[in-house]
């Protein structure tokens, strides 16, 4: 699908309901507020509506209030076009999807190779290191300035899609996008630390008591960890210890693939499963077969059953695809 589609969408339609995937990061808030500011610019109607909260530690961004949580008495929203940000299957925009009874036309946006293509207009860059890079491609095919709340909110995208530019998802064109953004004189320290330095002490202590449940497979090519739901329950900030867990698994020598396994709270037998990949083994296809999806080095599922179960099932897999490398 072109570029070109997607603008004609935008100029085409008066109304628009954006929206992205559950459990929110950097890249989906980035993406989508920036699009409802291109909206606006454009004297559009944009209102946005997410399944979650505003995550802990994002409050910094320009917008942020804009943001509306799903709930079921959302009534007399009108709109002509429904927006799909930065997600791979419209199932993960969890009850969101809903208020799409009347079957508006669906714009998908994405950059995840699992993407499903649910939309009418699908806009799939699998190349793109994050959906906000997309977006900064949508300006420019818009003729449209940037402005300085809007780079914050790209940028903000960009950085935490590409693990601060650690990840083969920065391309030259991603460090040219971050370098365009910059010219905004972004207060980068500020940015970092909101996302990644920014735990609450609790939040410390639970972290130290899941790394010591580090374990490890397939000689030490498979590290995983596990976090249930007694060690949640208490926990009464929306802070996410993922990426922190599976930054840490990374690190380790030899490591090929990292495993965070999650009991969905409030929810029996769900396990999330998160993957990350130094490169060799395609955990995209991994988390496909458990009915996820996600990047060849970063992906998710949820899958039905006990930890234990989810457990075995997940990690044979993961051996099987580890056959036939070296070591």
């Amino acid at each position: 699908m072109s570029l070109k589609k997607v603008v004609a969408c935008i100029k085409n339609h008066k109304n628009f309901l954006i929206t992205s995937h559950r459990n929110l990061e950097g890249d989906a808030l980035g993406s989508e507020l920036a699009f409802y500011n291109i909206l606006k610019r454009l004297g559009k109607n944009a209102i946005v509506i997410n399944e979650d909260s505003l995550p802990y530690g994002y409050d910094f961004l320009p917008n942020k209030n804009k943001i509306i949580k799903f709930k079921d008495n959302l009534k007399n929203i009108e709109f002509d076009c429904f927006v799909v940000l930065d997600c791979s299957d419209l199932s993960r925009t969890g009850e969101v999807y809903r208020l799409n009874s009347e079957q508006k036309t669906i714009l998908n946006i994405d950059h995840h190779i699992s993407n499903q293509k649910f939309g009418n207009i699908n806009w799939i860059d699998a190349h793109a290191s994050s959906c906000s890079e997309m977006i900064y491609k949508l300006y420019q095919a818009l003729r449209l300035p940037l402005d300085r709340d809007t780079a914050v909110l790209l940028y903000t995208g960009v950085l935490t899609d590409t693990g601060s530019f650690r990840y083969s998802n920065a391309t030259s064109l991603t460090h040219k996008v971050a370098s365009e953004l910059l010219k905004f004189n972004l207060d980068i320290p500020q940015i970092y630390k909101s996302a990644y330095e920014n735990i609450p002490f609790e939040d410390m202590k639970l972290l130290a008591r899941i790394l010591p449940g580090i374990r490890q497979e397939a000689k030490g090519r498979v590290i995983w960890f596990q976090i249930k739901q007694n060690m949640l329950k208490n926990k009464k900030s929306s802070f996410d210890l993922s990426e922190h867990i599976l930054s840490f698994g990374r690190a380790i020598k030899d490591a090929q693939v990292v495993v965070l396994f999650k009991e969905n709270l409030g929810v029996e037998n769900e396990i999330r499963v998160n993957f990350r990949s130094q490169g060799k083994v395609d955990v995209n296809k991994i988390a496909s077969f458990f009915g996820g999806g996600g990047h060849k080095a970063a992906s998710g599922a949820t899958v039905k059953g006990s930890i234990g179960q989810v457990r075995r099932r997940v990690l044979a897999k993961i051996k099987e695809n580890l056959k036939g490398l070296s070591p």
